[in-house]
């Protein structure tokens, strides 16, 4: 007897359906062999399945079992297909067809006591379930909330191998999981940080404002204590909040990554993604022998925080330049490739020079300009194009320390944030893709950043004394047109020039 059951395996971010067949047939020497190019644990399988059958008291046909798990072509991995394996042999022993087989799809791994645990990238299976029309999908109770986000398909939770064969052959009745998606939206998006608690630093502040703003990348430069992590770890509080959309898709990749809390059903605030310097460029873009999300596209739609840039080995900084013009990273192997989203906001932080201390005005600095222009080199110069605002951070003086008085709030700044935001959507709404003025291409830097003869005369000055590259002279026009629609502003006026050129403080050199 053959029996099928619908399934899905994980390709990247999203997930592809597969069909687990199961043929048995009577043989004096019982074994199960599994087809359809699986890796080790999708082999492994056999023998959970085999034990799970016996602790559910389910019948299995004593013979050859032969399970195809198809597309053949498609790479098969992970645990998840121990459930519709084992209910498909069950069905087999039975000798009994399960109904509606159509409209179900289903996914778990099994503990060798027939119950269901857990498994990754379960939002993209039931993504991909609805998209194929399957109306009903079977996950492990832990995993329920997760699908349930998805509208459009009943989710069953199901705790053993024994509660989910009785309800699939009608025996059993299981309640689909409820999740009131916008209330829980709702009620979970707020952040355990503020800017309020920020004391001084208003210049930085408002460095941060712009650069969420327009979407700019920014690199902080000062001595150790003055705030940059800090600052850095509330960032994502004055950025828009998530849509939707943006929260399902964020979802997809940290539930791929096996990261999402089993107590959150969908990621509502901002991901803010802090790797240390010694991180791998695997780890940082992706890969592996199971290629997977790196933290550029765990930051995705949120924030990717790369603390003392310089430590960073220069080759892992490198391969972000992709990622960083294309909002999605690719990682190619001889299977074939595999695309990551990685849309997300640089903000990088660095110590002005080894010792730390070059340019503070009450601790003297132990370095020579030979030793603090190579620590600076360490970040090259395409790379250093690539940050929009480059700003200082000085230490904070004991008076803004001791004072009572709280800053301005995360929610207060965010609305000034939005109100640019809005204005740059209404500009790019007839170009897809363009959300913000950092990804402005130059055709429409040079449709929307016409500058009067003011501002131009500014910007010449400093173009040929500083030696911006062309790519600088962009940014620069990009962050004052950002400055503008801070302020309402439909033209760029001299000060949003003057102000966007000191954003490019590394740009200037040494001032020894």
């Amino acid at each position: 007897m053959i029996t099928k059951l619908y399934s899905a395996a994980l390709q990247g971010v999203d997930a592809r359906e597969v069909e687990v067949e199961v043929n048995a047939r009577r043989s004096e020497k019982p074994r199960t062999i599994i087809v359809g190019l699986p890796d080790a644990a999708v082999r492994e399988s056999a023998e959970r399945v085999h034990s799970a059958l016996s602790s559910s008291a389910l019948r299995k046909e004593d013979g050859i079992h032969t399970v195809n798990i198809a597309p053949a072509d498609l790479k098969k991995e992970g645990p998840s297909f121990d459930l519709p394996i084992a209910l498909a042999m069950a069905a087999c022993g039975a000798g009994t067809a399960i109904p509606d087989l159509h409209r179900h799809a289903v996914v778990g791994e099994l503990a060798l006591d027939g119950s269901v645990r857990p498994v990754k990238g379960v939002l993209s299976v039931a993504l991909e379930a609805k998209r194929r029309g399957r109306t009903r999908l079977l996950v492990p109770s832990v995993n329920a909330p997760e699908a349930a986000v998805i509208d459009g398909i009943e989710v069953f939770p199901i705790d053993t191998l024994h509660q989910a064969w009785h309800f699939l052959t009608g025996s059993e009745l299981l309640a689909p999981y409820d999740l009131d998606r916008r209330a829980y939206f709702d009620a979970q998006r707020s952040y355990d940080v503020d800017f309020e608690d920020v004391k001084g630093q208003h210049q930085v502040k408002r460095a941060l404002e712009v650069a969420v703003a327009g979407g700019h990348n920014i690199l902080m430069v000062g001595p150790p204590g003055t705030g940059k992590s800090m600052l850095a770890k509330r960032l994502p509080t004055i950025i828009p909040n998530m849509s939707e959309d943006e929260a399902i898709e964020t979802t997809q990749i940290h539930s791929i990554a096996g990261l999402l809390d089993n107590k959150k059903a969908i990621l509502t605030t901002r991901p803010f993604r802090s790797p240390h310097h010694t991180i791998s460029d695997a780890g940082l873009l992706g890969g592996g022998s199971n290629p997977g999300p790196g933290e550029v596209s765990l930051a995705h739609n949120g924030v990717l925080f790369l603390d003392e840039l310089p430590e960073f080995r220069r080759q892992t900084l490198e391969v972000m330049r992709q990622p960083l013009e294309d909002g999605q990273v690719t990682i190619s192997r001889a299977a074939g490739s595999l695309t990551f989203p990685s849309n997300f906001m640089l903000i990088a932080a660095m110590n002005p020079c080894p010792c730390g201390y070059f340019g503070d005005p009450k601790r003297p600095c132990r370095c020579n300009p030979r030793k603090i222009e190579n620590y600076r080199q360490r970040i090259s110069g395409p790379m250093l194009d690539r940050i929009d605002l480059h700003v200082e951070v000085p230490l904070v003086d004991f008076k803004s320390l001791a004072s009572a008085k709280k800053g301005e709030s995360s929610a207060t700044i965010r609305e000034r944030v939005v109100r640019a935001r809005e204005l740059q959507r209404e500009r790019f709404r007839e170009f897809p893709g363009v959300l913000t003025n950092s990804s402005m291409p130059s055709k429409l830097v040079r449709e929307h950043c016409g500058l009067d003869t003011e501002s131009s005369a500014f910007l010449e000055q400093a173009m040929e004394h500083l030696n911006f590259s062309a790519r600088a002279y962009d940014r620069i026009l990009k962050v004052a047109r950002t400055l503008a629609d801070l302020e309402g502003e439909k033209d760029i006026r001299s000060p949003h020039i003057l102000e966007a050129i000191q954003y490019r403080s590394l740009d200037r050199g040494l001032n020894l």
